[in-house]
C-alpha cells in the first residue's frame, strides 16, 4: 500500500488539470496525470516532478479506462481522490462570430454528431472513470469525487431572462450535474463526498486564454472540496462565490 493519498485528475496534462495536479502535489499527495496523449502526459509529469505520474487514460475508450484503474490497484494499492476534469468544448466548430456561438448554443441548431461528441467525453467518459475508481475509493478513509462543470449546466441560469446564460445552454454539462447528484446520493451512506464545481471563464487553449480567470483560481476551488473534512457537504454544485442552483 502506498503510504502518501493519490490522487487520479482525468485531462490533467495541461490548463485547469495541470495545475490541480501541481497543487495536489504540493499538498503532499501522489497524483496520476490522466492524459489521452501518453507523450502528452510524460512532459507534464516530467515538468511537474517528483510525486506525478503520467497515466495514459481516454475516458472514451473502456478499455484504456480499466487499464488505468488495473494499473494504480497494482502500483499503488489505493486511490483517495478523483478529479473528472477531462472535458470538451464544440471540437471543430468555430467560435469567432455570434453567429457561430448562437448555432453551437440553439438547440434547433447545433449539430447533432457535435452533441454525442460532448457527451461521451463529458458524461459517459466520467460515469466510466467513476465507477472503474469506485471500488478503491470505497477503500478510502476519506474519499473524494470532483465533478469539472459549468455554469451553463445550471437550468435555473439559463432560464433567468436578464441572466449571463439565458438563450445559450449546455447539455453535456446538465448531464454530468446529474450523474454528480445520483453518484452523491448512492454514496451519501459511505465516507465518499462527490460534489461538482464551475470554475468560470478560465484561460485556457479550449478558449484561446480569452477566460478572465486564472488556472490557478480554478485548482483552488477543486482543492476546497478534495481538502474538506468530514463535515463537508457532498451534492452540490458550486462556483467560487458559493452554490449554483441546479
Amino acid at each position: 500500500m502506498h503510504n502518501k493519498p493519490v490522487a487520479l485528475v482525468t485531462g490533467a496534462n495541461k490548463g485547469i488539470g495541470y495545475q490541480i495536479v501541481k497543487d495536489l502535489v504540493s499538498q503532499g499527495f501522489t497524483v496520476l496525470i490522466g492524459s489521452r496523449n501518453y507523450e502528452n502526459g510524460e512532459t507534464a509529469a516530467r515538468n511537474i516532478g517528483t510525486e506525478a505520474y503520467n497515466l495514459q487514460l481516454d475516458v472514451t475508450d473502456h478499455s484504456s479506462v480499466n487499464a488505468a484503474a488495473e494499473r494504480i490497484k497494482r502500483e499503488f494499492g489505493r486511490l483517495d481522490v478523483l478529479v473528472n476534469n477531462a472535458g470538451i468544448s464544440f471540437n471543430g466548430v468555430s467560435l469567432t462570430t455570434e453567429e457561430d456561438i448562437r448555432r453551437a448554443f440553439t438547440a434547433s441548431l447545433v449539430p447533432l454528431d457535435k452533441i454525442r461528441e460532448l457527451f461521451e467525453t463529458n458524461v459517459f467518459g466520467v460515469i466510466a472513470v467513476t465507477q472503474a475508481m469506485l471500488p478503491m475509493l470505497r477503500e478510502a478513509e476519506a474519499g473524494r469525487i470532483v465533478n469539472i462543470s459549468s455554469e451553463l449546466g445550471s437550468l435555473t441560469r439559463t432560464l433567468e431572462p436578464d441572466g449571463l446564460f439565458y438563450g445559450y445552454y449546455g447539455p453535456s454539462k446538465t448531464g454530468l450535474n446529474a450523474v454528480t447528484v445520483a453518484f452523491a446520493k448512492e454514496l451519501a451512506s459511505t465516507n465518499i463526498k462527490v460534489n461538482a464545481i464551475c470554475p468560470g471563464s478560465t484561460a485556457t487553449d479550449m478558449n484561446n486564454f480569452q477566460g478572465t480567470n486564472s488556472v490557478e483560481q480554478a485548482s483552488a476551488l477543486a482543492l476546497r472540496f478534495v481538502l474538506m473534512d468530514e463535515n463537508g457537504p457532498t451534492g452540490t454544485f458550486s462556483n467560487e462565490e458559493g452554490i449554483i442552483p441546479w
